[in-house]
C-alpha cells in the first residue's frame, strides 16, 4: 500500500516540478539616463545576472522557464542597450543576452501582482560613468543663458531666469488612465506638457525644464526631486484621470493638503496616482516622508501659499477653455506635490473616463489650448507674485550685492552661496538670529 502511494506521489509531482515558467517577451524603456527591461513572467522566478566583457553583455538566466512572444527592438538611442537577444543554453532554462554599449549598473528586483500586471522581473541599467540627466525643454541649448530679461523669483545673481519644472504624469509601464476608446493619459500628458514647454521656451525670462521628455517611467519621488536639483520656481505636474462615474467632467486644480481631501472625489483621485509607483515598476521600501515634518516645511517656506496663488490663477485659465469639475482649488495628499521648497500645483486638465473629455484630450488642437491656459495661468502668477529683481541698488547702493530671500533659502545656505560668514551676514543686515522671510531682500558683504 505505501509502494502504491509512493509511485502515485511520484507521478504527481514530477509533471508539477518539470513544468516551465512561462516569461512574456520583455518590454524596453529607454529614458535619458537608464534602461528599464520588464519581463513578465508566470509566477514567482530567481534569476542570475552575469557580466561580461569584450564586448560588453549582461546574461539574465531564468531557470525552468520558457520564452513566448517576440522581442523588442531596442531604440537606436538607448544610452546602454544595443539588442536584447533570447536562448536556452541547456534546453529547460531562459538565457537573455542583453548586448551593451558600455559597461552598466545593474539592480534587478521581482515586483508582486497588481491591480494593472501580473509578477514582474524588473531590470534596469544605467551608464557606470554617467551622471544624472536633467532634461531642458524643447529647443535649448542646455548651456546656453538668455540675457537677464525679467529676474523673478529665486534668480540670484548671474541666473536671470525663472524655472518651470512641467511633470507629465506617468510614462512607460504605468500608462494612467485609460479612456473608454483607449486613449492613454501618460500619452496626453506628455503631449501637454510639450506644448506648455515650448510656449514657455519662447517667454522672455522663462526657462521650462520637463520631468520627463519620453515613454518612461520615473518615481513620483524622483520627480520631486528633479525640480528642485534644478531649483524650479514652480512645479506642475499634469494629469488627465479617470473617475468612477464616467459622467464626471472638466478640469481642476489641486495643491497638497494639510487637513485631508478636500472632496470625496479628490482622495481618490489622490489615491490613485499616489498608487502608481507600484504600477510604474518601482520597488517600494521604508521610504514614506514624515508628512508632519514636511507640512511644517513647507509652512516655513511659504510654498503652501504660493502654491495656493498659482493654482488660482492656473483655474482662471483653464476655466476659458472648457468645463471646470470644480470651481475652487481642491486639496489632496499628492506625494508628487511634497517639495518643502518649490511651489507646486497638479493640473487635471480633464477627465478621461469621460468620452467627451477623451475626445478633447485626444485632439492637438485641444491639446495646444490647455497648454496655452496653464502658460497663461503661469505669467499670471509671476506677474501678480513676482519678487524683487536679485541684485536690486534697492538693497545696497554701494555694493550692489544682495539677494532676494525665496521659499526655502536659509541664512546658511545664503551664506555659503555667496562665500560669506554666517555672522558677517548677520551684521550687514542687522539680525539677531536667524530668521529671515520670503521676499525680503538681503545685503551681502564683501566676502
Amino acid at each position: 500500500m505505501n509502494r502504491l502511494i509512493a509511485i502515485f506521489l511520484l507521478l504527481v509531482y514530477f509533471p508539477v516540478a518539470d513544468a516551465q515558467v512561462e516569461v512574456a517577451a520583455p518590454r524596453v524603456w529607454t529614458a535619458p539616463a537608464q534602461t528599464r527591461v520588464v519581463v513578465d513572467v508566470g509566477g514567482p522566478v530567481s534569476h542570475t545576472i552575469i557580466p561580461l566583457e569584450n564586448p560588453e553583455r549582461l546574461l539574465v538566466d531564468i531557470p525552468n522557464a520558457r520564452l513566448s512572444g517576440k522581442l523588442p527592438i531596442v531604440d537606436a538611442k538607448d544610452p546602454s542597450l544595443t539588442r536584447l537577444r533570447a536562448g536556452s543554453p541547456d534546453g529547460k532554462s531562459l538565457r537573455f543576452v542583453f548586448d551593451l554599449k558600455q559597461p552598466v549598473r545593474v539592480k534587478s528586483f521581482l515586483l508582486p501582482p497588481n491591480e494593472r500586471y501580473g509578477h514582474r522581473l524588473v531590470i534596469d541599467l544605467s551608464p557606470k560613468d554617467g551622471q544624472p540627466v536633467l532634461i531642458a525643454g524643447p529647443g535649448i541649448d542646455r548651456g546656453h543663458k538668455r540675457p537677464a530679461q525679467a529676474a523673478l523669483g529665486r534668480r540670484s545673481l548671474g541666473a536671470p531666469e525663472v524655472v518651470i519644472a512641467i511633470d507629465a504624469g506617468h510614462g512607460g509601464e504605468d500608462p494612467g488612465a485609460i479612456g473608454p476608446a483607449g486613449t492613454l493619459e501618460k500619452n496626453v500628458t506628455l503631449a501637454i506638457a510639450e506644448h506648455l514647454a515650448a510656449l514657455i521656451d519662447r517667454a522672455p525670462g522663462m526657462r521650462p525644464v520637463m520631468i520627463r521628455d519620453g515613454d518612461y517611467y520615473v518615481s513620483l519621488r524622483e520627480r520631486v526631486a528633479r525640480a528642485r536639483r534644478h531649483q524650479a520656481d514652480l512645479f506642475l505636474s499634469i494629469h488627465a484621470d479617470a473617475y468612477r462615474d464616467a459622467q464626471i467632467c472638466g478640469s481642476s486644480v489641486y495643491t497638497l493638503s494639510v487637513n485631508g481631501a478636500s472632496s470625496e472625489a479628490a482622495k481618490w483621485l489622490a489615491d490613485r496616482e499616489n498608487n502608481a509607483d507600484r504600477i510604474g515598476g518601482i520597488k517600494l521600501g521604508d521610504v514614506d516622508d514624515d508628512l508632519n515634518r514636511v507640512l511644517f516645511e513647507l509652512a516655513q517656506s511659504g510654498s503652501l501659499e504660493h502654491s495656493r496663488y498659482a493654482a488660482e490663477q492656473l483655474l482662471t485659465k483653464l476655466g476659458r477653455v472648457g468645463p471646470l469639475h470644480q470651481p475652487d482649488v481642491q486639496h489632496a495628499r499628492f506625494v508628487v506635490l511634497k517639495s518643502p521648497d518649490v511651489p507646486s500645483v497638479l493640473i487635471e486638465t480633464a477627465f478621461i473616463s469621460n468620452p467627451r473629455d477623451e475626445q478633447r484630450l485626444s485632439d492637438s488642437d485641444h491639446q495646444q489650448r490647455l497648454a496655452q491656459a496653464i502658460f497663461e495661468g503661469v505669467e499670471g502668477y509671476f506677474a501678480m507674485h513676482q519678487l524683487p529683481a536679485a541684485g536690486s541698488q534697492i538693497a545696497d547702493p554701494g555694493t550692489g550685492r544682495s539677494h532676494v530671500i525665496y521659499p526655502g533659502d536659509t541664512l546658511i545656505t545664503i551664506a555659503k552661496r555667496y562665500d560669506v560668514s554666517l555672522s558677517s551676514l548677520r551684521v550687514a543686515n542687522s539680525l539677531n538670529g536667524d530668521l529671515i522671510r520670503v521676499g525680503e531682500i538681503l545685503r551681502i558683504p564683501e566676502g
